[in-house]
C-alpha cells in the first residue's frame, strides 16, 4: 500500500517541453512512473521521445485528461504561470496536483490553494517541493529514485534535503511513501494531512516527520 500515489497512477507533466520538465520527465519514466502526457499551450499534437516512452503533448490539461485518463499532474512551469497552471488542473478534475516550482508569490499560492480545496476533488502538494514517491511504484517530482526502497515507513518533510537524507539513512528498512510537502508559507498539504493518511494506511507501520 501507499498514500496518494501507486503503480496505477496515470501522470501528466505540465511544462514537459521545458528543460526542467524534460529532464525530470525522463527521470520519472526511468523510475517506473506512468507518464501518459505532457501539457504545453501551443504545442499540442507534438510528441517527445524519451528513453522508454514517446509522450504526447497536449494544449490543455482537459485535453490531456480526456485522452489519457490521467488523475495526477506534476507542474514544472515558471513561477509567473503557476497559478494559471494549477487552476487549469483543478478545472480539469485532476485529483493530485504536485507543484514543484519555487518562487511562487504567496498571494498566488493562497489563491490556488483555496481554489483546489474548494473544488473538493484536487489534493495539492507544494509548491516549492520535491514531490512524492512510493518506491517501486511511482515517483512524481524530483526525488532521486535510486535512494528509495520499498518498505513500511511513511515519511513527510518540509525540507527536500532532509527528505533525501532520511530516505538514504533508512533505506535498508524502506518506505511506503515519502512526501515532500514544501517549505513555503502557504502549502497545499500539511504534516497533519500526511500523518492522517499514513495512519489510515494498513501497510505503513511507523512514520518519520
Amino acid at each position: 500500500m501507499s498514500i496518494w500515489l501507486d503503480h496505477n497512477s496515470l501522470v501528466i507533466v505540465q511544462g514537459m517541453t521545458g528543460s526542467e520538465g524534460r529532464k525530470h520527465t525522463q527521470r520519472m519514466i526511468t523510475s517506473g512512473t506512468r507518464i501518459v502526457g505532457g501539457v504545453t499551450p501551443g504545442k499540442g499534437g507534438q510528441s517527445i521521445g524519451f528513453e522508454g516512452a514517446d509522450v504526447a503533448v497536449f494544449n490543455t490539461v482537459v485535453e490531456a485528461r480526456e485522452a489519457t485518463g490521467a488523475t495526477v499532474s506534476v507542474i514544472f512551469v515558471p513561477a509567473a504561470y503557476t497559478r494559471a497552471a494549477v487552476f487549469e488542473a483543478v478545472d480539469a478534475g485532476i485529483e493530485l496536483c504536485v507543484v514543484i516550482t519555487e518562487g511562487v508569490p504567496v498571494k498566488d499560492t493562497a489563491e490556488f490553494y483555496a481554489y483546489a480545496k474548494n473544488s473538493g476533488v484536487t489534493r495539492l502538494i507544494g509548491p516549492n517541493c520535491p514531490g512524492l514517491i512510493s518506491p517501486g511504484q511511482s515517483n512524481v517530482g524530483i526525488i532521486p529514485a535510486t535512494i528509495a526502497r520499498s518498505g513500511r515507513i511513511g515519511l513527510v518533510s518540509k525540507s527536500g534535503t532532509l527528505t533525501y537524507q532520511m530516505m538514504f539513512e533508512l533505506g535498508d528498512i524502506g518506505f511506503s511513501t515519502c512526501v515532500g510537502i514544501g517549505g513555503d508559507p502557504v502549502i497545499g498539504t500539511t504534516h497533519i494531512d500526511a500523518l492522517a493518511a499514513f495512519e489510515a494506511d494498513p501497510d505503513t507501520d511507523c512514520m518519520v516527520m
